[in-house]
């Protein structure tokens, strides 16, 4: 195995964007994609308020 130095300022901005790949993979994809699905309907006046 290889052994590379990096800065501590390079492996510190490398940790932060591993802890926030980890929060996106919490993220429900589907849910999302069903969300942009309702404000594309709701823009093309594809849904009517309900009394």
């Amino acid at each position: 195995m290889e052994m590379i130095s990096i800065s501590r300022t390079e492996y510190e901005r490398m940790k932060s964007q591993i802890a926030k790949l980890k929060e996106l993979e919490k993220i429900d994809f589907d849910l999302v994609r069903q969300f942009k699905e309702s404000l594309e309907d709701v823009k093309e006046g594809k849904i009517r308020r309900v009394a």
